[in-house]
């Protein structure tokens, strides 16, 4: 385990529209604010066409070969991530998301694009004093969270 410390900053509280993409807008808020890093829960709906990164084909293949699926029809989601700044200081949220429809859910990581259906809302925990940072890491392929 790695780790280091951080102090809390500003909080934010989110309403996503309809048509949002959620990592677009989430990143789009922390590039006009000035938000070097951050956690965040969310909830609401995502609607059908949202793709999600549901994990690898083979757990301890190399390289990784990551699977998508994409949701067939409007689906109720919650979800938590955290958001660091790459090496090149742009912001990266990280979040996944478990989207439920009747009796079935799927989990998965929203970097392939979730949509929101008409409303997402977000509460958004600024962090400050912190120089983590998401770096790429070639045994991976993943950029990874340097504490």
């Amino acid at each position: 385990m790695k780790y280091s410390e951080a102090k809390p900053g500003r909080i934010f509280v989110l309403r996503l529209e309809d048509g949002d993409t959620v990592h677009e807008t989430i990143e789009a808020l922390a590039r006009e604010q000035s938000i070097g890093a951050a956690a965040l829960v969310i909830l609401g709906g995502a609607d059908a066409g949202s793709r999600l990164v549901v994990g690898p084909e083979d757990g301890r293949a190399s390289p990784v070969s990551p699977m998508e699926t994409i949701l067939d029809n409007v689906h109720e989601v919650a979800g938590t991530g955290t958001l660091f700044p790459n090496e090149a200081g742009e912001p990266v949220l990280h979040l996944h998301l478990a989207c439920g429809r009747k009796r079935s859910t799927v989990t998965g990581c929203v970097r392939r694009g979730v949509r929101v259906w008409h409303v997402m809302e977000a509460v958004l925990f600024e962090l400050t004093e912190t120089r983590a940072t998401r770096r790429f890491e070639s045994p991976t392929g993943f950029t990874l969270l340097q504490p």
